[in-house]
């Protein structure tokens, strides 16, 4: 039987290793960075170029300003992959409570010549990734972009997948306007490691916070094992922004609590570091 050659596209905030892009046949559609002097730069998954990015944000006094992709890039984007002989694409996008990008994205498959699905995963994030594999696992079984889409909506309702994370300086999130203040649950809380966790609705709250690395590790497998059972067979994007050796030190953590079958490192995105700052360690975990 033939199946539809099908692409997909994810968003920058998506944070998907190199590698993934290839292995999955994924193509990117980035947002962008704006800092205060009007000079911007797309999103990028080049490793030298973040370390660069990370070290310079670390410094800034003011925060840049991120933009979604326009409703003409998605389209350039829907037609490359029709050009290159696909029949059929599906669009991941972060949560639609943090970005107006899955709608960017549904304007511009109005237009396309090609069955072009959107999904919005309610998620962000090395969560996305996850999903990805999900939705070419699919594919590879001969479902069309509405039947994919359809199927990843009853594993996001069935909590499939999850992305919970910590910062180690909130006031990135709360510059940014991501995250509301809780009154009562801040204080000093810049001064702590937070848990943050993206909900069922697609939203991000804070849901502890702590001192120390053991603690954060500890404050976000307690978190994780409220929606997946601990014992139960996962896998694992782990992710970080500059913290490289505490992500490698949670999935060790993680692997006392889970079976886990499969695990991967990722670095976060201009985009999404420059929500949730450097330092920012955790993981995208998916039920298998």
């Amino acid at each position: 039987m033939d199946y539809l050659r099908i692409k997909i596209f994810v968003d920058s905030t998506a944070d998907m290793a190199p590698d993934w892009f290839e292995k999955l046949d994924v193509d990117m559609v980035p947002l962008k960075v704006i800092w205060s002097d009007g000079t911007q730069e797309d999103d990028t998954r080049n490793s030298s170029e973040l370390m660069n990015f990370y070290e310079k944000i670390s410094k800034t006094s003011e925060l840049p300003k991120t933009s979604q992709p326009t409703v003409f890039e998605f389209l350039q984007k829907y037609r490359n992959a029709e050009q290159s002989g696909y029949e059929g694409i599906v669009v991941l996008t972060l949560s639609s409570k943090m970005s107006g990008t899955a709608n960017s994205a549904a304007t511009a498959a109005k237009e396309a010549k090609i069955p072009v699905e959107i999904f919005d995963t309610k998620l962000a994030s090395s969560v996305i990734p996850l999903v990805a594999r999900r939705a070419r696992e699919l594919a590879n079984q001969g479902m069309n972009p509405k039947e994919i889409v359809q199927q990843l909506v009853i594993d996001r309702e069935k909590d499939k997948f999850q992305a919970i994370f910590y910062v180690s300086d909130f006031s990135f999130l709360v510059k940014g306007g991501r995250v509301s203040k809780i009154q009562g649950f801040f204080g000093t809380v810049l001064k702590f490691k937070v848990g943050v966790w993206i909900d069922k609705n697609g939203e991000m709250i804070p849901f502890g916070r702590t001192r120390g690395k053991s603690h954060a590790y500890d404050m976000l497998i307690e978190q994780s094992g409220k929606y997946i059972p601990f014992g139960s067979k996962v896998i694992l994007c782990m992710v970080h922004a500059n913290a490289e050796a505490e992500a490698k030190e949670l999935l060790e953590k993680m692997k006392g609590k889970y079976e886990v079958v499969d695990a991967s490192f990722h670095m976060t995105g201009k985009v999404i570091t420059t929500h949730v700052g450097p330092g920012m360690c955790g993981f995208g975990i998916e039920v298998v």
